[in-house]
């Protein structure tokens, strides 16, 4: 039997549940122990799956490499990814793709705090796939219904992330009920939304995270 550990669930989450997600945690003591966001529809995440529109990249580094990409979910809300020497295969898609253009990313969330004292979250990547749209609007469907289902199973007394999230966040998950029906009106008017220049045009300002 191998001893290998086993990956982590990789969660589906919106760009505007995920942002909110800024309280991490373990669940051991062991140095090496996954850290977990919490999102505030009540579940951990030690690794995410998003699916949206490359809008910009950077190198944002000093010394190094260090690329930064916004990925846009169909809600207009950005998704950042950091990839520098540490993920070499990341950092060269970020490197050699031309936005705007969909992809598929695999990754960690990662909390850092501003010299402000504000908490960003942003995503490492394991990895980055250029997809199509179709991918994407299936991406949206399956996220949407993980979204529900999540904010359906807050209130069962046994979903001790759920109290957790209440204890951490001021916020009523119903709220991102909203979230999903943005995110699935957006494929009924335009099975491109997020895709084109509306998104690109969007210029949310964020603080580089911190190079390792």
């Amino acid at each position: 039997m191998s001893g290998a550990p086993t990956r982590e669930v990789a969660r589906r989450v919106f760009a505007g549940e995920f942002n909110d997600a800024t309280h991490t945690f373990k669940e051991s003591e062991e140095e090496r122990a996954p850290v977990y966001a919490l999102l505030p529809t009540g579940e951990k995440a030690n690794r995410i799956f998003v699916v949206g529109t490359l809008t910009e990249t950077e190198d944002v580094g000093e010394d190094s490499e260090y690329w930064q990409g916004r990925v846009v979910d169909p809600n207009g809300d950005p998704f950042f990814v950091y990839a520098g020497q540490y993920q070499p295969e990341a950092a060269s898609m970020l490197r050699e793709l031309e936005p705007p253009a969909y992809v598929a990313i695999t990754g960690k969330p990662r909390t850092y705090e501003t010299d402000d004292g504000d908490v960003n979250v942003s995503v490492r990547p394991e990895s980055i796939t250029l997809v199509d749209a179709a991918t994407r609007d299936r991406w949206v469907v399956e996220t949407a219904e993980r979204t529900l289902e999540r904010v359906e199973r807050f209130e069962d007394d046994t979903n001790e992330y759920a109290r957790m999230a209440d204890e951490q966040y001021d916020r009523s998950p119903a709220q991102y009920r909203d979230l999903v029906v943005a995110a699935l009106e957006s494929l009924e008017d335009d099975p491109d939304a997020g895709s084109g220049e509306s998104a690109s045009d969007e210029t949310d300002e964020v603080e580089p995270e911190p190079q390792p």
